[in-house]
This record gives structure tokens, sequence and C-alpha cells, in this order.
């Protein structure tokens, strides 16, 4: 039997609401995957270390900071020189459109809004871990 897919959860920076990073990691939860939810206020290097230590699948960050294209670039860079290739970066949160293209053009993968549906962010991650990391 195949482990279940690993997914971390992270809030980067100093944004303090975190209910709806709690709503999806209860829900990829209840799609069948392990959730590792960091907390508040992680740094871009605490949330890779993270991933590298709990071997993850995908990492998703919830940011409604406004600092996305700070975050995300950080992020994904780390995730880069550490060789996380095979790792998931997604997230959501409030990312306007045109900068939600400019982080997928980085490597960052969708982003999610508010008010998007948990079964098409679950679905989402599953397809994408089974297509890239042959699971």
């Amino acid at each position: 039997m195949k482990r279940p897919i690993r997914v971390l959860i992270a809030k980067v920076g100093l944004d303090g609401h975190d209910r709806g990073a709690k709503v999806i990691a209860t829900a990829l939860r209840d799609a069948g995957m392990e959730v590792i939810y960091t907390g508040l206020r992680q740094t871009p290097e605490m949330v890779v270390n993270a991933a590298l230590q709990e071997d993850v699948d995908a990492i998703g960050i919830s940011i409604l900071s406004g600092a996305h294209n700070t975050v995300f670039p950080k992020v994904i860079a780390m995730m880069k020189e550490k060789k996380m290739d095979d790792v998931l970066l997604t997230g959501g949160g409030i990312i306007p459109e045109d900068d939600m293209q400019s982080l997928n053009n980085l490597g960052v993968g969708k982003l999610f809004a508010p008010g998007t549906a948990t079964t098409e962010i679950a679905s989402y991650i599953t397809d994408w871990v089974k297509e890239k990391r042959n699971f």
C-alpha cells in the first residue's frame, strides 16, 4: 500500500489570520492526505526546512498580507537550491490575478483565491503529485 500524499501547510510572515489555512489543512486531511501544519509566523527558510524534514510532496502557503511577491519567490528559490524540483509549491489567499500569473511563471503551482472549493484544491494537489512524483 502506498503512503498518503504528504502536504505541508504554512503561514509565512506576520499575517496572523490562519482560519483559511486550518480549513484547507482539515479538507486535505479529509481527502486522505497527511497534513503537517506549521502554524503562524514562519519564515521561508523554516517552511523549506520543514518540508525537507517531513519529506512532503507539496507545500501550501496561505497568505493574506500582500507579501506574496516576496514570499513565494523566496520559497521557490530555496526549493530549487535544495533540489526540491519534484515538490509542488502552491497556495492561496488575497493574490491579484496578474501576480498569480507572474508567480506561476517563476515555477509556483496554481494559486487559489478565497472561496475556491476545497475539493478543487485537493484534486489539483492529488493530480499534480500523481503526474510529477510517479505516485
